[in-house]
């Protein structure tokens, strides 16, 4: 079956479980595996270029196993992480060893915690959205979704957006500028769907409101039953997953700007408003992710269904290898800016 080829998405708590009960530099192995076996093995095989015919798709949209293996990643996020404090409350750790935990809990946070969460996010039906707000919590991220929904795929690709990276813009400036501008343009727009109802921003029905209060909750909770220890690696496993957010988007819409009419009206979304990668290994991680045009043209569309189109950007590798050659901006600006001018 199709659906059965996302379970590779085992592998990165498999590496994490090894981190978890390893010392040493095998602390570091889901950091290696990802970072550094992924992105050598995307250069060895060619992209996945395939799609499904009209009756293929419509037999796999149908297909709920694809909707149960994004519901089985919660329960696997919620036994990390809650092993992830219990171990960090009182251990004692080298350096190396507490840098390889972190960030094996990092990974999770961002590859399951925001990746997983965006698509359930995206559902309508309310209990894969709580779904998705279960996860995104455990990565201190919950504000995505209504900023997401609401902000990056209405202003995708135009200076209005948070996520979408200017020109010559580097990627650790990015960081910053997109997490706190889309945490201000989330609570805007919070605002302004409570006000088209004539509620006030201070209601039980603003979502970043309670999203604020269950944040801290859960901070104050595992202060008190895990300690200041379990705290700050927590904290610091939620950055590191909130990272690897930003520079996934940073690298999906780089440089790319929607044309605007006589009016300063944008153009509507296409999809050659994004860069793609058809790279087969990050399309069974991230739950083809980077198919990420297909993606923004239909938002609802389930991730099963995502296309490869000719007409989408393509990056010249896979997510994984893409976000380490934007850690280094040279490297970056003199790949990209001459596919932007190539476009």
């Amino acid at each position: 079956m199709k659906a059965l080829k996302f379970l590779a998405i085992l592998i990165l708590p498999a590496t994490v479980y090894i981190s978890f009960t390893s010392t040493g530099w095998i602390t570091l192995l889901p950091l290696l595996v990802f970072f550094g076996l992924v992105p050598l093995l995307e250069l060895l095989f060619n992209p996945d270029k395939e799609n499904l015919n009209a009756e293929q798709e419509q037999r796999e949209k149908e297909n709920k196993l694809y909707t149960y293996i994004l519901y089985a990643t919660v329960p696997v996020q919620l036994f990390f992480l809650g092993w992830f404090l219990w171990m960090m409350k009182d251990i004692e750790l080298t350096t190396l060893e507490y840098i390889g935990r972190v960030s094996a809990m990092g990974l999770l946070c961002g590859v399951i915690g925001i990746n997983v969460g965006h698509e359930l996010g995206h559902r309508n039906n309310r209990f894969d959205q709580l779904l998705g707000e279960i996860l995104l919590l455990t990565s201190l991220d919950t504000h995505f979704l209504p900023y997401h929904n609401a902000g990056h795929h209405f202003n995708v690709a135009t200076p209005n957006d948070a996520a979408t990276a200017r020109k010559n813009e580097i990627v650790y400036l990015f960081w910053i500028r997109s997490h706190f501008q889309s945490y201000y343009q989330a609570w805007e727009a919070e605002n302004t769907r409570l006000k088209s109802s004539d509620r006030r921003w201070f209601h039980l029905q603003n979502r970043m409101l309670i999203y604020t209060l269950c944040n801290i909750l859960l901070l104050v909770g595992i202060f008190y039953f895990f300690g200041l220890k379990a705290l700050f690696a927590f904290v610091a496993a939620a950055v590191f997953g909130i990272l690897l957010l930003e520079t996934v988007n940073y690298i999906e819409h780089y440089g790319l700007l929607r044309k605007q009419n006589e009016k300063g009206r944008y153009e509507r979304v296409k999809r050659t408003h994004s860069w793609n990668s058809d790279h087969r290994i990050g399309l069974l991680m991230l739950f083809n992710l980077s198919r990420h045009s297909d993606h923004h043209y239909n938002g609802s569309k389930h991730y099963q269904l995502l296309k490869s189109l000719p007409e989408s950007p393509q990056m010249p590798t896979g997510y994984p290898g893409m976000m380490l050659v934007a850690l280094i901006p040279p490297l970056w600006f003199s790949i990209m800016n001459k596919k932007l001018q190539d476009l």
